[in-house]
């Protein structure tokens, strides 16, 4: 599905996706709201999970608890519509910029974003 990812110089100058998989045939996948640069959410995808994200242009992601794929949004509605995927110099991240359809949540617990918690004087306080 993908070819594997060659040398330093064509991973980070090289014009072909050669996602650069982990030992579990993983790769981090940061959502990030296309209008206002807000990172809503990070999951994984394996490689089926990002080559179902380019053919349908929605944001599919690998549940390692669950060892399944999941489309984001299927049932509560937020699916994240991509309108720019980029790879990280080592193509062992992927930053996809979305639009999230839906309330435009991305957290299944109801927050805006996933990163609703700040770390403030020894512990966690919630900050939508």
């Amino acid at each position: 599905m993908f070819a594997k990812p060659g040398n330093k110089e064509s991973l980070e100058h090289g014009k072909t996706l050669t996602p650069n998989f982990d030992a579990n045939g993983l790769i981090a996948a940061i959502a990030q709201h296309a209008e206002t640069n807000e990172v809503l959410m990070i999951g994984f995808m394996n490689a089926d999970a990002l080559h179902l994200t380019l053919e349908v242009g929605e944001a599919h992601y690998f549940s390692r608890t669950r060892q399944e794929i999941w489309h984001k949004g299927e049932t509560s509605g937020q699916v994240q519509v991509i309108t720019e995927l980029r790879v990280d110099c080592d193509q062992d991240a992927i930053l996809m910029k979305v639009m999230p359809e839906g309330d435009g949540g991305a957290c299944h617990t109801g927050f805006r974003s996933c990163f609703y918690r700040v770390f403030e004087n020894g512990k966690l306080v919630e900050r939508p």
